[in-house]
This record gives structure tokens, sequence and C-alpha cells, in this order.
């Protein structure tokens, strides 16, 4: 398969609600996942939103085990993830900085709920119900924003805590990744 060219943030697609997959274990399916992953991969992302690469479908794809742009996170395992469906497990929330491939050389402090259920399917049709706290619950509430039009600017609370990489790796604000 092949990696992709990833959206930016002000492109139509990234803003809108994606659409429900209604046909699991297909070629076309299957083909898409694999593009998708390739692209994470490609761009060292922690996850991936079918919106980021220009597809209205409601499908997120996840890992995490040695990423240099998050290189303190927790493992998080290979997920397909198709019409998701996010439950908080309680109103606490966590403020933590996270970046986009969709808002390239940026990162923001954004909150999100510390323990989560989400729900959906994998590409086969087959039931995921997971419970999920930490980095997996940031990463699966970040790339299933996607799928609602939604890019994390939009949940910044404070926007002194939102700004370019090197400018906030200047200023001590964020540890500096080594490429």
């Amino acid at each position: 398969m092949a990696a992709r060219s990833v959206i930016r943030m002000g492109h139509p697609v990234l803003a809108t609600k994606a659409r429900e997959v209604k046909e699991f274990d297909t070629p076309d399916l299957h083909e898409l996942l694999a593009d998708m992953f390739d692209t994470m991969a490609a761009y060292d992302g922690a996850g991936l939103a079918a919106p980021q690469i220009a597809v209205d479908l409601r499908i997120v794809v996840f890992e995490v085990s040695q990423n240099p742009r998050y290189p303190d996170a927790e493992s998080v395992p290979r997920t397909v993830l198709i019409n998701p469906v996010i439950k908080p497990l309680s109103d606490a929330k966590d403020l933590a900085w996270e970046g986009c491939l969709s808002v390239p050389g940026m990162r923001g402090a954004v909150p999100r709920h510390t323990h989560i259920r989400y729900t959906g399917f994998d590409e086969f049709g087959q039931a995921i119900d997971r419970m999920v706290q930490g980095f997996h619950a940031r990463v699966v509430q970040h790339e299933c924003d996607h799928l609602d039009g939604i890019l994390y600017p939009q949940r910044i609370e404070d926007l002194s805590k939102f700004g370019f990489i090197e400018e906030l790796e200047e200023a001590g604000l964020i540890p500096k990744v080594e490429s």
C-alpha cells in the first residue's frame, strides 16, 4: 500500500462530520486501512483519522510504541476503530500538550477526559469495547474529534498554551524532541 498526503487545517473535509461505514471486510476498506497505517508511520503519528487523508468516513487508526513525537508516552495497542462512540467514565480531565498531523509544526495544551469507554468495530465488523485512561484515552479522543470536524485547537481553553513547536521548546514549555 502507500502513504497518502495529510490534508491540513483549513481543508473543508476536516470541518465536516464524517459518514458512517456501512460495509466491513471489503477490499477497498482493507486497502484504505493499510494506507492509513502507512501514512501514520510515514508522519510519525500516534493516530490518524480517515478525514485527515480526505476520506469522509468514520474510521480512525492508532498505535504508539516508540514514537519520536511522543517520547514519554505509554504504549497504545495497534487498533482499527470504525464508527466509534466515546463515553467519559468520569468528569475528571487532564491538561496535556497535543499536536496533529493536520496542524503541522504546532502544539497546544488540551483538556481531555482521563478515563473513557470507547466502542465501535474493527475492519471485520467485530465489536470493540474498551475502557482506557491516560495517553490511550487522549489519543482516541483526539482522533475521534476528527470524525466530527473538530481539530484540537478548537478544544484549547488558554491560547497562551498554543504555538509553534520551536517557540514552545525555546520557552521551555515543552521538551525538545530529538529527530
